[in-house]
């Protein structure tokens, strides 16, 4: 068994050389055929000599994903379940439960239920935890427990989970889940259509036409298309949305690299839908890759208003490299520029600080759009109406992070009937027993200014610093910790925004909270009044 296990650990060593050399990456063959060779007798040797059994595939699982850490977080090795995964974030398409899930190391949570698929059919809620899929308990189960809830179509799966300290079961039936990248679009009045696009999938760019064409049948003569949330997906349907507005044979990205064969030009191939139609783009800081690259173009050639808050800023081209038994690597090739120049990379992983922490852009560049606009690189998509609300920052980041938010629009939904959305209103009081209940948790978080403090602080062995600087870094430290409290109420508005997202979604699903926008959300009623103000809208963009 040894032996054979040596013999795949050269034949992996054999073919990542194979893979360099036909990939026509140009480096020093030697060194790297000299690492290849070190590591492949230390793997033998660890394995033959180690005082307890080992586990080869771990090892080299870890060892694998390691080495990749050390370079960006989009550079991964993908396992088979891994592999599967990509496929069904790019075709939408799978089979199982029909929910978002979160897994925890002892735990699954159900973040929210598809509105009638099984899991909402079965009774399941957004933020029930699941105990046991079948007869394995979450707890015990080492891998990724989601992977249980997948099966073929017409199964059963029989769970338990806990709601508000009570455990239920449920019996689920599996079946083929569609997950759309156009899950709602709309009339926002007579003349201005709203198209959600959620994700850079196969069907982005057909489902965002059909919605564009239907809504213009109905009387669009306007157009909002929102990406806020858009994580990104695929190039090449960030092309062909971008093509929907602007003619054949534009320049929309150039992709640069090392490697001369991923180096290429990015132009529209089809007919635009509509090239005159005025157009607002909607981001915000979790609007990232695909997004940014329609966004960006579209900002570039003056032809959409964005408006929001500042993109994700990932400017990072990934593509999947099969590897052997059914893995892939998916690498890092290229940097994505738009059609002014500028490439809107804002975490810049190759010079990282002390802390080996990717450091963030503070120097930005000046570019200039078609019509003479100044736009800039290395931050994300800076809009051209900033909307307050969707601004984003450590605390925000934390309290979404650490599921605070969430946990509170659970409770909220268990301790307020809502039997009309237009009956919501999250009031003072409201936002008052979300501090309350903040104030109940574990909830802490660290911001940049207290981390070097207490880095500096800890440091004092060194006698650098003197005892009255040590006193006074100490009581900055409090007075940091004291401002954190009242943070909550400085970004009132930022967390509001996402409490009412996260609560409105209980009561109606995601459908609902897109209605709820419709009539109450800042950036949209802004966008409207943007389009119906034709002159301001040429204005913003030099028309």
């Amino acid at each position: 068994m040894k032996k054979l296990i040596h013999k795949r650990v050269l034949f992996l060593a054999l073919a990542i050389v194979v893979f360099i050399s036909a990939s026509g990456f140009k480096t020093d063959f030697f060194e790297i055929a000299k690492q290849i060779e070190i590591f492949t007798t230390l793997f033998k040797e660890l394995n033959m000599n180690y005082v307890d059994e080992t586990n080869p595939a771990e090892l080299m699982d870890t060892a694998i994903k390691n080495m990749l850490d050390d370079l960006d977080p989009y550079t991964k090795f993908l396992n088979e379940q891994d592999v599967e995964s990509y496929r069904i974030n790019n075709t939408g398409e799978y089979s199982g439960i029909g929910a978002l899930v979160r897994s925890y190391e002892d735990r699954l949570v159900i973040i929210e239920p598809y509105k009638d698929y099984p899991a909402d059919k079965a009774g399941l809620k957004a933020g029930d935890v699941l105990i046991s899929i079948g007869d394995i308990a979450i707890k015990d189960f080492k891998d990724d427990a989601s992977e249980l809830l997948k099966g073929a179509n017409n199964t059963v799966v029989n769970v338990s989970y806990e709601r508000q300290g009570k455990t239920y079961e449920a019996k689920i039936e599996r079946e083929a889940i569609e997950v759309d990248a156009v899950p709602y679009y709309k009339m926002v009045d007579e003349e201005t259509g709203y198209i959600v696009l959620s994700r850079f999938n196969k069907k982005a760019s057909s489902q965002t036409k059909a919605a564009m064409l239907e809504l213009k049948a109905n009387g669009a003569q306007k157009l909002i298309l929102d990406l806020r949330g858009n994580p990104g997906g695929l190039l090449s349907e960030a092309i062909n949305v971008t093509n929907l507005f602007i003619p054949k044979g534009t320049l929309v990205v150039t992709t640069k690299s090392k490697v001369k064969k991923f180096n290429s030009e990015y132009k529209t191939r089809n007919k635009a839908v509509d090239e005159e139609i005025p157009l607002v783009v909607l981001v915000d800081g979790r609007s990232a890759s695909a997004s940014e690259i329609v966004s960006g173009s579209l900002q570039d050639l003056d032809r959409a208003v964005i408006i929001g808050a500042r993109s994700f800023g990932k400017g990072l081209v990934q593509r999947p490299l099969k590897l052997t038994y059914g893995t892939q690597l998916k690498v890092t090739i290229s940097r994505y520029y738009t059609p002014s120049g500028r490439c809107i990379q804002s975490l810049d992983y190759w010079n990282r600080d002390k802390a080996g922490n990717a450091v963030r852009t503070t120097e930005f560049s000046d570019f200039t759009t078609r019509n003479g606009r100044k736009v800039q690189d290395g931050g994300g998509v800076m809009p051209d109406v900033e909307i307050k609300s969707l601004k984003s920052n450590d605390l925000v980041s934390a309290l979404l992070n650490n599921s605070v938010i969430f946990d509170f629009a659970t409770n909220y939904h268990y301790s307020h009937p809502m039997p009309e959305i237009d009956q919501f209103s999250f009031t003072q009081s409201d936002f008052d027993a979300f501090k309350n209940f903040v104030s109940k948790t574990e909830f802490t978080f660290e911001t940049k200014t207290e981390k070097a403090l207490k880095e500096a602080l800890l440091s004092q062995g060194d006698g650098l610093l003197g005892p009255e600087v040590i006193e006074d870094s100490k009581r900055l430290l409090s007075t940091i910790s004291k401002s954190k409290g009242e943070a909550l109420d400085t970004y009132e508005s930022e967390i509001q925004k996402q409490l009412e997202d996260e609560i409105i979604k209980r009561y109606f699903y995601r459908e609902g909270l897109y209605d709820y926008y419709l009539i109450s959300d800042s950036a949209i009623v802004t966008a409207n009044a943007l389009l119906k103000d034709r002159s301001k809208y040429d204005a913003l963009l030099k028309l």
